[in-house]
């Protein structure tokens, strides 16, 4: 598929529904404690964005997933499905991962929240994840390459003894919610298509405390470590410029 370079209007638009899901995901952390469960969170999230006119949750429907959010508890590191059976403990976390489209644009962003209070090598996870996440964002200049964000991620990750996981990356977005090119989080500088103003990507790292092996559970959507060690993940949109990337989802 080709890389799409998006309008002036199309990046507002993509702001637009950027800034919605930014407030999802500030509501989440509002929301999330222990005793709730995930479904709690989809349903407060899916009414959140409805209640912008002409905004609706990307995820709901696309590829057949059921919900407004993905929400993935400690070893589970994405795609995991809101459910009322799922009951959020003291001590977890959950990487919440949203999209919300305007007039035909998607905009995608996720974090990692805390559930009551966390060890403190978890915390360092999440510090982690979310650092390598604004180390990729930097590296996303025009005339940069693909590479040079992935090794960006990578780098700040494993100098802090943490996973990369491979089988999962991030992508570029706009009309369809998955575009070219696809983002990894690893790779060599200089390698991979080179990025040029108007490109909008979506950046996520997915970062293990142990081996980044993964599986996929029976329900054919949550993807956990196959270590069962705990998993972490951030996530912004961004469009390249000329004087350097600009968060959308903020």
């Amino acid at each position: 598929g080709m890389i799409t370079i998006k309008s002036a209007r199309e990046i507002e638009t993509m702001a637009r529904a950027g800034h919605i899901v930014f407030e999802t995901l500030a509501l989440m952390r509002t929301v999330v404690r222990p005793g709730i469960t995930t479904e709690d969170l989809d349903r407060e999230a899916e009414a959140f964005i409805r209640s912008h006119v002409g905004a609706t949750p990307s995820f709901k429907g696309l590829y057949d997933f059921p919900k407004t959010l993905c929400t993935s508890i400690d070893e589970e590191i994405v795609h995991g499905i809101p459910s009322t059976r799922r009951v959020l403990r003291e001590g977890s976390i959950v990487s919440v991962d949203v999209g919300a489209c305007v007039d035909g644009l998607h905009a995608d962003s996720a974090t990692t929240i805390p559930v009551g209070a966390i060890a403190p090598d978890v915390q360092r996870l999440l510090d982690v994840t979310e650092r390598s996440l604004h180390a990729g964002i930097a590296a996303a200049l025009a005339g940069n390459h693909v590479g040079d964000i992935g090794h960006a991620v990578q780098r700040v990750a494993e100098t802090a003894e943490f996973g990369v996981v491979r089988e999962l990356v991030g992508h570029g977005i706009g009309t369809r919610f998955h575009e070219e090119p696809q983002i990894p989080n690893f790779g060599a500088p200089r390698r991979g298509p080179q990025l040029k103003p108007g490109m909008t990507l979506a950046i996520e790292p997915m970062i293990t405390m142990g081996n980044p092996a993964t599986r996929t559970l029976k329900d054919n959507w949550t993807v956990v470590t196959q270590d069962g060690s705990l998993s972490a993940h951030f996530e912004h949109t961004i469009v390249v410029t000329a004087t350097g990337p600009r968060i959308l989802t903020n």
